[in-house]
């Protein structure tokens, strides 16, 4: 069962889009774009979806919190950050693109990494890639292939870790990628998430990306 009290929802329906917080996604919330069922939860967003502030895309995501509904956000020097997660990407737009894991960082536009799952149709399979900003202020992040050849409909695994000493790791499929990041990220709040942000924004209502995570958990050691 993955454990729902340390995140809160964005979905993308309403303007500005719904956020549902904590206690009511603990309560049993479901919807079109999120679905709680035994184990596993679903998400699913089209791209025809409404967009959070200043983003260019749908999502239908999760967001670090304390189990009172209250943000979280952290430095990366108080502990071992880790976000691990096994799921399935079951469908994507036409770009191939799903952001399925993040650390954002707070109040700001622009991530320390996104792991993407990029789709190639030639393949029929896609690569596990990890957009990383070594410094806050880099305009562009760096892109790294970390895994290669993940159908559809399979499940992975993926662990972003962010240790005390800036070490940034991405262990995914069957691939593993680490670079210390900038001593700049130091002093900036961060936080994790996890969901289906959708990388396309053109189509009609049943395009879009869905994906199920098995298991999907937090620490912070």
């Amino acid at each position: 069962m993955i454990d729902l009290s340390t995140w809160n929802l964005s979905i993308p329906v309403g303007s500005p889009p719904s956020t549902i917080d904590t206690p009511k996604l603990l309560s049993g919330f479901k919807d079109q774009y999120f679905q709680a069922e035994g184990s596993s939860v679903q998400f699913w967003t089209p791209v025809t979806g409404t967009r959070t502030e200043n983003a260019v895309y749908p999502r239908s995501e999760l967001r670090e919190t304390y189990s009172d509904g209250r943000l979280r956000n952290w430095l990366y020097s108080d502990a071992d950050n880790f976000l691990r997660a096994t799921l399935a990407v079951n469908k994507v737009p036409s770009s191939g693109k799903v952001v399925i894991g993040q650390i954002h960082a707070y109040e700001s536009q622009k991530p320390l990494i996104k792991v993407e799952y990029q789709y190639k149709e030639k393949t029929q399979t896609g690569n596990i890639v990890a957009k990383v900003r070594m410094r806050p202020d880099e305009s562009e992040g760096r892109v790294i292939i970390v895994a290669e050849n993940v159908p559809l409909d399979r499940d992975f695994t993926y662990v972003i870790h962010l240790n005390k000493a800036g070490l940034l790791s991405v262990d995914a499929a069957n691939g593993q990628w680490n670079e210390r990041i900038g001593a700049a990220w130091g002093k900036q709040p961060l936080y994790f998430k996890a969901g289906a942000y959708v990388q396309d924004n053109s189509g009609n209502s049943k395009e879009g990306a869905r994906v199920t995570f098995a298991k999907l958990d937090i620490d912070h050691d």
